[in-house]
């Protein structure tokens, strides 16, 4: 069993960045993968990035590749999303994800947390 705990969410103006973390506890935490997605209003689940806790490996989407930034920090049990250069259209309740399998683009994912919002102003 795996637990997450996100923060780091608010209001930000366009062009402006944030940066998300996610806390993981459990037996299994440090062996997971561990994703961030996000849920606009009326819209449903997208994958935005992932991370293995060895390597690591790194995989995004490609709306945000360049802007964003995944990484972890295994002393903390922690996975940040760095987010640059914040559109209007990132607007969405984010969640953290942590799961298994063979790469960072196939992970099978069990685990969530409860969501952080993140609003952009234009």
């Amino acid at each position: 069993q795996v637990q997450l705990v996100e923060s780091g969410g608010g209001l930000v103006q366009a062009g402006g960045s944030l940066r998300l973390s996610c806390a993981a506890s459990g037996r299994t935490a440090r062996s997971a993968a561990m994703g961030w997605f996000r849920q606009a209003s009326g819209k449903e689940r997208d994958f935005v990035a992932a991370i293995t806790w060895s390597g690591p490996s790194t995989h995004y989407s490609d709306s945000v590749k360049g802007r964003f930034t995944i990484a972890r920090n295994n002393a903390k049990d922690t996975v940040y999303l760095q987010m640059n250069s914040l559109k209007p259209e990132d607007t969405a309740v984010y969640y953290c994800a942590a799961g298994f399998g063979a790469n960072v683009t196939l992970v099978e994912y069990r685990y969530w947390g409860q969501g952080t919002q993140v609003t952009v102003s234009s």
